[in-house]
């Protein structure tokens, strides 16, 4: 079994044992942090769905208010006028069939693609490439549209895609330590409603079984499910 080096049980001794609320656990996230770079925060939530069957499949996007703390490179994938759109909205990298050439010989170096639908034939030539690294457009997220300057601008600002996986849990970033408490919590928060809303008719009995946070080294802290059931009401 892996063993924990330190730094990391000294951080987990300071966590007290019981569920918390957003705020609390936020708060005793950071006083267990140890790492010296500026760590992410992380929020995981356990659903009581069966990822099996495609009708409890969990996905959705949420803008944080705060954003990620990370700045995204977006490229845009069109032609005609939504180029010049995409690249006064701030598209990093905005073309038609020369980008997904360049996909296609082994360019990745971007976080978010956005297309619009008359050239998805041409972009579904890189579902082999993009699928894996859950960057492939979908119009369940927002990123296959002709609103391609709106989808930017919301990238931009710290839209954040969250899909349940095989093990039924989600994970989404939301934050950097660096940022006030106030401003993780909401974006917890905004997550945590996000995450709610999208549960799935078919899903069935208690639909949030736990929720943590932790950050990118340290432990995690248990959040109190109640915050969910309070973010449906």
């Amino acid at each position: 079994m892996p063993r924990h080096g330190r730094k990391y049980l000294e951080g987990r001794a300071k966590i007290e044992d019981g569920l918390l609320d957003v705020a609390g656990a936020v708060g005793a996230v950071r006083g267990a942090a140890f790492a010296k770079f500026d760590e992410t925060l992380e929020l995981a939530m356990r659903l009581g769905v069966d990822p099996k069957h495609a009708d409890q499949m969990v996905r959705g996007t949420v803008v944080l208010p705060h954003g990620t703390g990370k700045s995204k490179r977006v490229i845009v994938i069109a032609a005609g006028e939504k180029l010049k759109e995409a690249e006064a909205a701030g598209a990093d990298v905005v073309g038609g069939a020369e980008v997904v050439a360049k996909i296609q010989e082994g360019w990745t170096d971007f976080d978010a693609v956005i297309a619009t639908p008359d050239v998805m034939k041409d972009v579904g030539k890189l579902g082999k490439i993009l699928g894996p690294r859950g960057l492939m457009p979908n119009p369940k997220t927002g990123t296959v549209t002709f609103e391609v300057a709106k989808a930017v601008r919301e990238i931009k600002a710290g839209k954040v895609e969250f899909r349940v996986d095989k093990t039924a849990i989600v994970h989404v970033p939301v934050g950097k330590l660096s940022f006030p408490d106030a401003s993780l919590v909401e974006n917890a928060e905004a997550v945590i409603q996000a995450v709610v809303k999208a549960r799935p008719s078919a899903a069935k009995g208690r639909y949030v079984k736990s929720i943590y946070l932790s950050s990118t080294m340290g432990p995690s802290v248990k959040v109190d499910p109640v915050v969910a059931e309070a973010a449906q009401a």
